[in-house]
């Protein structure tokens, strides 16, 4: 990339940091300007900065320009547009409909590849030729003018709740997330990742452990976390002797818990506070114990395996000294800081404490951990969070645009409900029943789509039925993400291993086997969660969720040990049930 079409992108990169931040500060914009402009200053980065081939850069450049055009009309003309509601008048609307239904297929299609925009293309057909599907699961049609029109100029497609979301509140902390990792923030979470558990037997995949929890948290991606703690942990752990597909598929496992790790989790966590209307601090402390949990479980699935082979801790050189811990943790616990205290203190939005914190990482980029001005990283440091900013913004937008024209078909035709009563006739109306029915199909959608997509469609069919036969909405909501979460680790697509395998060359499936029995507390936290409700009232009954932490701690460790460590048959079958029983008891 020469020097100008790097300025340019950065240019690009300052505009959609700048254009997010100056939502939150300047007061309500109407929804018909501020998402589709949201979707114009994506379009560059996923259609022409994604491109892998000459065709794909050309046609990356026409769809920019329809798009930006598109987008601009309607940000334009939004006043007119809501007269409509959202009924296409003329021909030129139909077919600016149609282009920008298409422009954002092929966002998601070179962002996350075809999967998603396959489903999303399925649920257009049904939108608009539905009406000849005979039996239970046609309805009755409307026209395709009022149909495209609700997808593209009125706030039940494109424009709906779910990209509110992503303009509101998933830009700034990806923003956030940018531009603490643009400095040693990096190297804080690995430091006092050492400083904890590197002496410790283990200790090294215990770092990865621990480092990936925090690097997660503001991460939201198994992948990004997987690259980038991994590039450090993995070589450690494989240098003192750890089996490769063990260290690959400790690093996959502790990356995937990310997403669900607070304060920042990912993108789900902010479509959670739209769709269950539970504040974003709601969701926090009801993540807070089974995240705990998670890492719980995979730091005794560690203790089990070193019974199985020679797990070394950290050599006392590759420790870090005493004040690089204490000095290279400030670059991110003073964001952190600031962003808490800005929320549960000040009682500030959570977008608007995002846009505090900002402000401090954007100075912290200023000195590094010797504090010293060096002008030409500082200035590489900006580069970096405007190119990552402005990348992360346009894939979280391809995935949620992709996915609202999902909820978007199935808000008008009516398919949700059905899907719903489907699986209430399916589960007989009982609950367990409808439990695993909902899993398995968020299993089998999250090996297809990132689990933020994979989340949104599941919930909007599954969701209803779960809180019909008797779930809480948050209970409902929390089981849907977590199973979502199980393809990172779970073949036969499993991201998170597939990169770990990749970097320490390793074969993937035996990556995925020994990450699915490190990861078990993924496919049995969500079941306990449903078992002891309490685990996520930790605000309004602290001490039964503290017990119920416990009681399901205690039965992960059984089920790990019986899993994983070279006990006896008996011994091994008595652990696995005896937590078994005590995880639903």
């Amino acid at each position: 990339m020469n020097r100008i079409h790097r300025s340019i992108w950065l240019v690009l990169g300052l505009a959609t940091v700048l254009f997010h931040l100056g939502l939150i500060f300047s007061g309500l914009v109407p929804n018909l300007v501020s998402r589709p402009l949201h979707m114009a200053l994506a379009l560059p980065w996923a259609l022409i900065l994604m491109a892998r081939n000459p065709l794909e850069k050309v046609t990356g450049y026409v769809l920019t320009a329809f798009g930006v055009f598109a987008a601009g009309w309607i940000a334009w003309n939004h006043a007119a547009l809501g007269d409509q509601y959202g009924y296409l008048i003329d021909d030129f609307q139909v077919y600016l409909a149609l282009g920008l239904l298409i422009t954002v297929l092929e966002m998601a299609r070179r962002a996350i590849g075809w999967p998603l925009p396959l489903v999303a293309l399925i649920a257009l057909a049904y939108g608009m030729f539905g009406q000849h599907i005979p039996g239970e699961f046609g309805y009755s049609g409307v026209p395709l003018e009022s149909f495209l029109g609700t997808m593209t100029i009125a706030e039940g497609g494109l424009w709906g709740k779910l990209t509110g979301v992503s303009v509101g509140v998933v830009a700034i902390f990806v923003i956030f997330g940018a531009f603490l990792n643009a400095g040693e923030a990096g190297a804080g979470f690995m430091n006092v990742a050492a400083a904890a558990a590197g002496k410790l037997k283990g200790g090294t995949a215990k770092v990865s452990v621990i480092s990936s929890a925090l690097f997660g948290s503001i991460s939201g991606s198994a992948s990004a976390n997987v690259a980038s703690t991994g590039a450090i942990t993995l070589p450690a752990m494989t240098k003192l002797g750890y089996p490769r597909a063990f260290a690959a598929a400790v690093e996959a496992v502790a990356s995937s818990g990310g997403q669900i790790m607070p304060p920042l989790m990912g993108a789900g966590a902010f479509v959670m506070v739209e769709l269950t209307g539970v504040p974003y601090t709601g969701i926090m402390a009801a993540a807070i114990l089974p995240a705990f949990l998670y890492f719980f479980a995979v730091w005794m699935g560690i203790n089990a395996f070193a019974r199985r082979y020679d797990l070394k801790g950290l050599a006392p050189e590759d420790q870090p000294d005493t004040r690089s811990v204490i000095i290279t943790s400030l670059f991110f616990l003073v964001p952190f800081t600031v962003l808490l205290w800005a929320m549960f203190v000040l009682g500030y939005t959570p977008q608007y404490a995002a846009c505090l914190s900002i402000m401090v990482a954007v100075a912290l980029l200023l000195i590094d951990k010797n504090f010293k001005l060096d002008l030409r990283k500082i200035g590489a440091r900006y580069e970096q969070a405007l190119m990552n900013s402005g990348k992360q913004v346009a894939m979280i937008a391809s995935i949620i645009l992709c996915a609202s024209i999902i909820i978007g078909t199935l808000g008008v035709t009516g398919l949700g409900v059905k899907i719903t009563s489907l699986i209430l006739s399916g589960s007989g109306g009982m609950l367990w029943p409808a439990l695993l029915l909902t899993a398995l199909a968020c299993m089998v959608l999250g090996m297809e789509v990132p689990t933020t997509a994979a989340y949104v469609i599941c919930v909007s069919v599954a969701g209803p039925a779960l809180i019909d036969i008797g779930l809480e909405p948050l209970q409902a909501h929390l089981f849907v993400f977590w199973f979502a979460l199980l393809s990172t680790i779970t073949p036969p697509v499993c991201g998170a291993v597939f990169i770990a395998a990749g970097m320490v060359n390793e074969n993937w499936l035996k990556v995925a086997l020994f990450a699915m029995a490190l990861g078990i507390g993924l496919y049995l936290i969500p079941l306990g969660m449903i078992a002891n409700p309490t685990l996520i009232t930790l605000v309004s009954s602290p001490a039964w969720s503290l017990l119920a932490t416990v009681k399901v701690g205690l039965a992960l460790s059984a089920i790990s040990y019986g899993v994983i460590a070279p006990f006896s048959p008996l011994i091994r079958g008595g652990l696995i049930g005896g937590g078994g029983v005590l995880l639903f008891i």
